[in-house]
């Protein structure tokens, strides 16, 4: 039989045990990452580290492959000539059985790897061509006016090479396709249904792309988890390289614009018409969404944590953020505190509105991190409108509601979430009708909801700002008769 023919080829047997071998390469490279992780918070770092590991295991595969071909084809000539066979008594076959066993059964996985191969890269080709497509198929040149204003931002970002930017019907987020010609897709309509500000924080992601090259690294990754489909570790490799990736992205676009609360802004409202691209399609929307907003709000400081890092390095690494938060707490008062827990923040910041104090006590009562990380995900879980689901709309429109408060309501050093209109706008959400008198007197503005849950319809809020500095106090508590909304 063909199967039973190649099986007995020396060319089976090395790469069986190639793909055997490469199972703890590819394990020390995800531990290795995972050494990075844990010792860097730059994305960039993160990012090289990551490509390289791939690679590394890819060239671990390749070489080992390449050295036991010779010495397979070798091996066989001398057992065949110099070595009589053995009897299969019980002596001699038990103490070769283990040995016997594995060379018997790893030429097999050649076959299946080999058609493993085959129908990745033909997912990934049909990718490509879906990719491909969509720059062709009901796309329009966009207005003049946008065609400026992105050579503007090539030329902020120092892209050469000219990038189309076209109107798509078939692309729900903004995507770049090509390499070569590289273009963005918008979706039609969202050009003149976002602000300015934030559409150019997109397009500036999507330039970053283009300048880094990510459209010919992402081909290069796809072809090498083609051929180590089959390792746990290489997917996971492959999840932190395009995570870091969309971080890079992100902090090019901060860099440029100057402003992560606009960024983080235009993400939320990108989720909304969220679009499951192809992987030959480098979107916006990429990676995990909540993670790169929260890190664009509250960029992290000090050591990370990474997935797959002991208890005992974790409880080392908590002991010294303690340290560093009691130094920190025994400073003098003016100098602000730049080393908060992110548990801190969390509960006095994130969810200080939404958190009952049921809750609030339970956590506060929490004594390790672990026990606080699991507490934060049935938080968000419970809230969830679609349990179980991997997007939590409630979570998504949570930080949503944040970003825009802290862009439109700050004043002076205090953020906007912790303003009146902050504090209603996170609570409440959007309303329904706005009347804006600036010039007063005293200027003030009084925001209408057709039904607020649990409080009534038709409600009203008033904010006034008395002495016109810009700080607007609400003049009377919307629930007078419920819970008061808690102060930060």
């Amino acid at each position: 039989m063909p199967l039973a023919s190649l099986v007995s080829t020396p060319f089976a047997k090395a790469l069986g045990w190639a793909l055997f071998h490469s199972l703890w390469e590819g394990a020390l490279a995800a531990l290795m990452v995972a050494a990075v992780l844990a010792a860097s918070r730059s994305p960039r770092v993160r990012y090289v580290c990551a490509c390289l590991a791939m690679l590394g295991a890819l060239a671990g595969f390749v070489a080992t492959f390449a050295y036991l071909m010779p010495r397979e084809r070798t091996a066989a000539l001398i057992v065949l000539h110099a070595i009589p066979r053995a009897p299969l008594n019980a002596g001699g076959f038990a103490a070769d059985a283990r040995a016997w066993r594995m060379a018997d059964i790893l030429p097999w996985l050649a076959p299946f790897w080999i058609v493993g191969v085959i129908l990745f890269h033909l997912r990934a080709v049909a990718g490509w061509l879906a990719a491909g497509r969509l720059r062709h198929r009901g796309v329009c040149r966009a207005p003049e006016a946008w065609l400026r204003r992105l050579d503007t931002l090539r030329a902020r970002l120092r892209v050469r090479k000219p990038v189309a930017l076209l109107e798509s019907a078939l692309a729900n987020v903004p995507v770049v396709a090509g390499y070569l010609r590289p273009a963005i897709l918008i979706p039609a309509g969202l050009l003149a249904g976002m602000p300015p500000d934030q559409l150019e924080a997109i397009l500036l992601h999507e330039l970053a792309h283009i300048c880094r090259r990510d459209y010919l690294v992402n081909l290069l990754q796809t072809m090498v988890e083609g051929f180590l489909f089959y390792h746990p570790a290489i997917w996971w490799i492959s999840g932190v390289i395009r995570a870091e990736r969309e971080n890079c992205c992100d902090d090019l676009v901060v860099a440029a614009s100057g402003s992560a609360h606009t960024y983080a802004t235009a993400l939320a409202a990108l989720e909304e018409t969220r679009w499951a691209a192809s992987q030959a399609a480098l979107a916006a929307t990429g990676g995990n969404l909540m993670k790169r907003i929260h890190r664009l709000l509250y960029p992290p400081k000090g050591s990370a944590f990474a997935p797959l890092v002991s208890a005992g390095i974790l409880t080392i690494a908590a002991a010294g953020m303690l340290v560093a938060w009691q130094a920190t707490s025994s400073a003098p008062a003016s100098a602000p505190q730049r080393n908060v827990s992110p548990f801190t923040r969390w509960l006095n910041e994130d969810v200080v509105y939404i958190i009952d104090k049921r809750e609030r006590e339970a956590f506060l009562h929490l004594q390790t991190d672990s026990e606080r990380v699991h507490f934060i995900q049935q938080f968000w879980e419970r809230r969830n409108p679609t349990p179980g689901a991997l997007q939590n709309a409630f979570k998504i429109e949570h930080y949503r509601r944040i970003a825009f408060a802290n862009k439109h309501f700050g004043w002076r050093e205090m953020p906007g979430w912790k303003t009146d209109r902050g504090r209603i706008y996170i609570v409440y959400g959007p309303p329904d009708e706005i009347e804006s008198h600036p010039t007063g007197p005293p200027p003030f503005d009084q925001w209408r909801y057709n039904t607020i849950k649990g409080v009534g319809t038709n409600v009203t809020v008033e904010f006034v700002d008395k002495d016109r500095t810009g700080d607007y106090r609400m003049t009377a508590d919307p629930n007078p008769h419920g819970e008061r909304i808690p102060q930060p």
